[in-house]
């Protein structure tokens, strides 16, 4: 019984803090207080997966489904810190409202995840992430582009889950278990069935992190949700994707055609989203692109040696969403058309020096220029994909890594060296997207200046 309390604490606490939402909800016409209780439920998990972490704790509250480790716990911590600014970002769209719950419920299918070692857990915890996500999407009802945008996005996901659930079928159909295990031993089958299986499962996983050609949704979903919900999508989710990618291949090695699966799609993506960022005028749709060429740097890690993987995705995540929600923390306030727009960040270090040069610092680590952590998380990447014997593959995927920099270094062309237009937002970052934006900084700096630490503890 104490296995069950003390291992999922954290998803009690966000368990908790989701029945009184509801509560909330249904006994108040006019629920107040839903931002202050989702910061203290989600900080006390972050607090409570941290407490853990340092105890060194590693429990299995259900067999063959369930397990935790010290590891698993500091990257919950991780994940759930980050969901704190996304929640003081949120205040401007989402004062009141259903928001809060389907965040936490979100949160809590992330934790779910991090802890599977059944098919069963890992397919609940997917899906407990990304359903609230839909609803999420369609909760921006002042963008005119928000119900297309949800329903592409549900049925696209949809279709990745159809595809989950058909490769694990096979995969149970030939091993008759759901461990995670069967799919590091089918990984090194050359039975057709174990194959298809494999290559099934991937391409769910390709089509939800938006990999060239699974990736149409992603620019109209990012687009369509409010600024709060897009900054939760292109970080949050896309780390619980790539997570729930690693507790499938663990520390097995890639070989034969998996190969190529795994570095020519993962390429493309590197190259097409760079290129199409370029064209963007919409900041949504810009990052949109931009997730998708990182979502190629992410897989390509899994290409490298097993030991190496796990540390060099994990910190790459912490990188790539600490800088995401900081530019979208210091973005101009304003209506939400505005604020998209390219051209409303002309001239922005005129009128607000703080938000420019935090976006600058968010995009110049996006791009992956030193000494700004993008830069150490790349390197990792395509040092082990090198040691891992690929050498031809990585520098393709370096090459293409290039193209990036011309779109990062343009939004800071225009903050830094244009003139501000006529009616561009001149406010900056209300107060809570101010303290969102001072608790990503910090661990921006930390990652710029002590890679190493950080790396030695996953």
């Amino acid at each position: 019984m104490s296995e069950v309390f003390f291992g999922m604490l954290p998803e009690h606490l966000l368990l908790l803090g989701i029945v009184l939402l509801l509560t909330l909800e249904i006994a108040s016409e006019k629920p107040r207080g839903g931002l202050p209780l989702s910061l203290v439920v989600v900080g006390a998990a972050a607090v409570a997966a941290t407490w853990l972490y340092a105890a060194g704790y590693s429990a299995v509250p259900f067999p063959g489904h369930y397990s935790v480790t010290a590891t698993g716990m500091l990257a919950k911590a991780v994940v759930l810190a980050l969901g704190i600014p996304v929640l003081l970002l949120a205040r401007d769209d989402f004062p009141e409202g259903p928001f809060y719950p389907l965040l936490l419920s979100s949160l809590y299918g992330f934790c779910l995840l991090l802890s599977s070692d059944s098919f069963l857990t890992l397919f609940l915890g997917l899906e407990i992430m990304s359903l609230p996500v839909y609803v999420l999407v369609l909760l921006a009802f002042g963008r005119p582009e928000g119900p297309e945008a949800a329903l592409k996005y549900l049925v696209l996901g949809g279709t990745a889950t159809a595809m989950f659930l058909m490769g694990v079928s096979l995969l149970y159909g030939g091993s008759a278990t759901l461990a995670l295990s069967a799919f590091a031993s089918a990984l090194g089958s050359h039975d057709v069935m174990a194959t298809a299986a494999i290559v099934l499962v991937v391409l769910a996983f390709f089509l939800k992190a938006a990999i060239v050609p699974f990736h149409a949704w992603a620019p109209d979903a990012y687009e369509g949700a409010s600024l709060t919900v897009t900054a939760y999508m292109a970080t949050i989710i896309k780390a619980g994707v790539l997570l729930a990618a690693l507790r499938l291949f663990g520390t097995t090695p890639v070989s034969g055609r998996m190969v190529e699966l795994l570095a020519i799609l993962p390429l493309v993506s590197i190259v097409w989203g760079n290129l199409a960022a370029m064209r963007q005028h919409s900041f949504r749709r810009m990052i949109a692109y931009s997730s998708i060429a990182h979502a190629g740097y992410l897989f390509y890690a899994f290409l490298g040696a097993g030991p190496g993987r796990f540390q060099a995705v994990v910190f790459y995540l912490v990188a790539y969403g600490v800088t995401n929600i900081l530019a979208f923390a210091s973005i101009p306030r304003g209506d939400d058309a505005t604020r998209d727009r390219l051209e409303n960040l002309e001239g922005l270090f005129q009128r607000d020096p703080y938000a420019a040069v935090m976006i600058g610092v968010a995009m110049l680590s996006l791009a992956g220029i030193p000494p700004f952590p993008g830069f150490v998380a790349k390197f990792l990447i395509f040092k082990n994909v090198i040691a891992a014997g690929y050498t031809a593959y990585a520098v393709l995927g370096l090459v293409g890594s290039y193209l990036g920099i011309y779109f990062y270094l343009r939004v800071i062309q225009k903050m830094f060296m244009g003139a501000a237009v006529p009616g561009a937002v001149r406010a900056g970052p209300g107060g809570l997207a101010l303290a969102a934006s001072v608790l990503c900084l910090i661990p921006t700096i930390l990652l710029a200046l002590f890679p190493g630490w950080v790396f030695g503890r996953f």
